[in-house]
């Protein structure tokens, strides 16, 4: 919209609700922790959900699952064609699979597998789902893709540096891939969560405590505090899945390329 066309009768009073109502939505590790959260964020607005994940979970109401492994070229052919007998398209893919494969150990220890590992686990996956869809994506002249990376590949730990790189080379990734399919009507934005209280982050709090003679409580603002995230507190799934949806919908129609942090305000300036 131009400062010109900016009128009162272009502007709303309200802000409406994210209806996606009818918009076939595909999350990858779609059953567990934040894929979890964004799968039923979506079938509650309206979408047409499918979950896939190497195992399903209960209570995701109003979604569909698949079971794939996305880490190889043959599991997301098998995603593919499951996903289009049940959606019969993909309008939001959000690439929500990632994790470390390795061990936590210096960066000269690692072997040639642990670098690759992640950079599969955490790049390929995502550049291989993105290959599948865009094609259809393009005929229809729209789409979203969300992928999600890591504040790790801004300021990345020891021991975990493959994992750091791979999520940095995503980021690199997506804004490059969000310009070249920008003028077929296609955003591509990444989405940066921090500290967030997952059952995998909870069954590790657990073990600190249990290992420090404390409680979870203890364990959990430890923790936190050895981050130094300024707002103090670890985030939830909730408050990743709730900036996803957002940006999948019409509300973000404008956004594209960006790299959008959900830490508290631990991400660096620059």
């Amino acid at each position: 919209m131009t400062n010109d066309s900016l009128t009162h009768d272009s502007l709303t009073t309200t802000f409406p609700a994210i209806d996606l109502t009818g918009v076939r939505f595909l999350v990858t590790g779609g059953t567990k922790g934040i894929g979890a959260a964004i799968a039923l964020h979506a079938a509650e607005a309206g979408a047409d959900v499918v979950a896939a994940a190497r195992s399903a979970a209960p209570g995701l109401l109003g979604v569909r699952f698949v079971q794939a492994d996305v880490s190889t070229p043959a599991g997301v052919a098998g995603l593919m064609a499951e996903s289009a007998q049940l959606l019969g398209g993909i309008d939001v893919l959000v690439n929500n699979v990632g994790n470390p494969t390795h061990t936590p150990a210096a960066a000269w220890e690692m072997a040639d597998e642990d670098w690759l590992g992640d950079l599969n686990m955490n790049l390929m996956t995502a550049v291989r789902l993105d290959r599948a869809v865009i094609p259809s994506m393009i005929d229809r002249g729209s789409g979203v893709i969300i992928h999600m990376s890591s504040v790790v590949s801004r300021f990345p730990p020891a021991g975990l540096l493959p994992y750091a790189t791979a999520k940095a080379a995503l980021n690199n990734y997506s804004k490059g891939l969000s310009n070249e399919v920008a003028r077929h009507g296609i955003r591509v934005n990444s989405v940066l969560p921090g500290l967030i209280e997952t059952d995998t982050m909870t069954d590790h709090l657990a073990f600190l405590a249990e290992a420090d003679g404390t409680d979870i409580d203890t364990a959990r603002q430890a923790f936190t505090d050895g981050f130094s995230v300024p707002m103090g507190r670890m985030g939830h799934a909730d408050d990743v899945a709730r900036l996803v949806i957002l940006l999948t919908s019409a509300h973000a129609r404008y956004l594209t390329g960006g790299r959008y942090a959900v830490d508290g305000g631990m991400n660096p300036a620059s």
